[in-house]
């Protein structure tokens, strides 16, 4: 439930940063935003983002401990332990959107810029810039495998872990108690990398503006819309 409260305030914080200007573009009919609340956006939409990401990778570990060591559970994830997780979670991303946000202010761009979602996207803005963006890409896609692909690593490798050690259990309801507990977890981290995945998987072979803000708002409002109701739901 630590754990759980921190991916709930990641997912609060993190739509606060997008909808609430949404719907004030909807209401008011206009579509503009500033340049310092565009750069504003970027900063809060990495850092919660990637904070989401984080925590799913800690739990994942607290998943991986509690059905593969069950005896040592206690023992492992002390509160000691589960606070320094989520404070190196908080200190990283806040590092990365800060770095991230840095290097978008040395670029210039031109007048009357326009990107297909519905918030200011690092990639999309990049993209407009009329100055050298090369250092910015290479931040970029370098944060990317180190703070994305790390993760994934980790959440791979614990979800396989666990469905083995689940397998290996003798009795079925031994199998069904084991499984019930993670259950949750498998679910919310297959629909946030799904998400995440299948848009930047599908961003690369279609320009379409239509299609990328649809994507964009699959993994940035309905992903964490869901977060709340599978755990409420498995509660």
């Amino acid at each position: 439930y630590f754990f759980l409260s921190n991916l709930s305030l990641a997912d609060i914080c993190f739509t606060s940063t997008t909808i609430p200007k949404m719907l004030v573009n909807v209401q008011t009919q206009s579509k503009a935003i500033t340049y310092a609340g565009c750069i504003t956006q970027i900063y809060f939409s990495i850092m919660f983002g990637g904070l989401d990401d984080f925590i799913l990778t800690v739990m994942a570990y607290d998943r991986y401990v509690a059905i593969c060591y069950p005896l040592h559970y206690m023992v492992i994830m002390n509160s000691k332990l589960c606070g320094l997780l989520v404070l190196v979670s908080w200190v990283i991303t806040i590092m990365n959107s800060l770095l991230e946000s840095l290097m978008l202010l040395r670029l210039s761009f031109c007048s009357d810029l326009e990107i297909p979602p519905f918030f200011c996207e690092l990639k999309q803005v990049v993209q407009l810039a009329c100055s050298d963006t090369f250092p910015n890409d290479m931040v970029m896609y370098l944060g990317a495998v180190l703070l994305g692909g790390g993760p994934l690593t980790v959440v791979l490798y614990s979800s396989s872990k666990i469905v083995s050690s689940i397998c290996a259990i003798p009795s079925a309801q031994g199998k069904y108690k084991a499984f019930s507990t993670c259950t949750s977890h498998l679910s919310v981290v297959s629909l946030f990398y799904g998400t995440c995945l299948g848009v930047y998987l599908g961003s690369s072979g279609t320009c379409h503006p239509q299609s990328s803000a649809t994507a964009s708002v699959m993994y940035t409002v309905v992903t964490h819309m869901l977060n709340p109701l599978i755990y409420t739901l498995r509660n």
